[in-house]
């Protein structure tokens, strides 16, 4: 019966087949290629997306549509491309033409279409859904029997079909914020970024270290203490009695400054005054943390180590600086300058942290091994460091100016490496 069918005829049905051939591809690769994130928003207004979506939400009833409909009109096209050859060329000419439909497939069916559909998905993607969802529906029960078929070899092969798609994970997310730089205003990535980074950032960190901590001591005499008061830039300070390992509450400077003002403080009052100290693990992430501080409703945490030594303090501030950089109006970063000295070299305190200059030069000094520029060019040594050595770390030329009575870096000059 096809034979009697004239070539003409059966060459404008080979490039129909085609056609279909090309959409079923283009289809696939549209669906699978839309951002998972945006077609949910799209979905709310667009009919096309909403249709996307649901044909996205069963990816195996729709990769078996399109895979069925595919096979079917490959199957078909061969079959016609077999009756022209032999019509024109006889036996002979079957293997010709069946070179010629595997390039037309490739090219016009395959490489093409899959091509345009992954630099337009929503356009391409859209407009198929129209098509395909009505098609799912006249075709579901060969759809059905066929994955019916394809899950139960699965299964027996040990292959768990996977019910819903996996969600993006940290780096997968990150990626894709930093990507889409054109989306976010360069503030907004950063913080985003930011606050991605929390789970990777220990309390260790950021802490204050426990020589640094400023904190009031009962021991003192009264007229001591209400100077260190008074002159204070702190909003809370640990009291202690005799070291700062005697921690005995946490004491927020609002709460005393009219008896401050009327000099009717003294050391019983200041004493019923404080707050209960709040301790936390130096190993803590930075994201638990924050929502720890949310949760107990405090601000201030006294870092302990495994053996429950006292080694440092940590604020919420120290740690929302992490995702918006330095807010506050307190001296940054405990005090501590940095100090441009010519156009690319910075004199430094040692003590001051790695990650407060990355944050505040857009630097990238390695914060792995060490949290401070001591500590770090100490790590790096491997031995005591003197006086006018000069170190490179990551393309940083760190040269040592001055060191303390006990073998402490006390300022360094930092050369960034150019690009800087």
């Amino acid at each position: 019966m096809l034979a009697e069918i004239s070539t003409t005829s059966l060459l404008i049905a080979i490039g129909v087949l085609l056609l279909l051939s090309a959409f079923f591809s283009s289809s696939e690769t549209a669906l699978m290629a839309l951002n998972r994130i945006k077609l949910k928003n799209d979905a709310k207004h667009k009919r096309g997306a909403y249709l996307a979506k649901k044909l996205l939400d069963k990816p195996d009833r729709l990769i078996g549509l399109i895979l069925i409909g595919n096979n079917f009109i490959n199957i078909a096209a061969t079959a016609l491309t077999t009756i022209v050859a032999m019509k024109i060329a006889g036996d002979k000419g079957v293997a010709y033409g069946t070179a010629i439909l595997t390039f037309a497939i490739l090219v016009f069916s395959e490489v093409t279409p899959k091509t345009y559909a992954a630099l337009h998905p929503e356009k391409i993607g859209y407009f198929a859904s129209f098509i395909l969802t009505p098609l799912l529906k006249l075709l579901y029960p060969v759809v059905w029997s066929t994955n019916l078929l394809t899950n139960g070899l699965l299964r027996l092969l040990g292959v768990p079909k996977s019910i819903a798609q996996e969600a993006l994970s940290r780096e997968e997310l990150k990626t894709l914020v930093i990507e889409n730089d054109m989306l976010n205003p360069n503030v907004q990535q950063k913080m985003m970024i930011n606050v991605m980074d929390l789970d990777h950032i220990r309390i260790e960190d950021v802490m204050v270290p426990r020589n640094e901590i400023q904190g009031i001591n009962l021991k003192d005499e009264w007229s001591v203490i209400e100077k260190q008061l008074v002159n204070t830039y702190l909003t809370r300070l640990p009291v202690y009695i005799d070291n700062i390992d005697q921690v005995i509450g946490i004491l927020h400077i609002r709460t005393i400054l009219t008896m401050l003002k009327n000099q009717t403080l003294n050391h019983e009052k200041l004493k019923r005054i404080l707050r209960k100290p709040y301790f936390v693990p130096e190993s803590a992430s930075l994201s638990a943390q924050l929502k720890e501080f949310q949760n107990k409703e405090r601000r201030m945490g006294l870092v302990v180590d495994e053996y429950g030594d006292l080694v440092g303090l940590v604020t919420m501030d120290d740690i929302l600086e992490e995702i918006v950089g330095k807010f506050t109006s307190e001296p940054g970063d405990r005090g501590l300058k940095i100090i441009k000295q010519q156009e690319n070299q910075y004199l430094v305190k040692g003590r001051i942290a790695i990650r407060s200059l990355n944050r505040r030069l857009q630097w990238d000094l390695p914060t792995e091994d060490a949290t401070t520029i001591n500590g770090l060019i100490t790590e790096h040594l491997q031995n005591i460091p003197t006086k006018d050595l000069a170190v490179s770390i990551n393309g940083y030329r760190m040269t040592i100016l001055e060191m303390t009575e006990d073998n402490v870096i006390n300022k360094v000059l930092i050369e960034p490496p150019e690009q800087h």
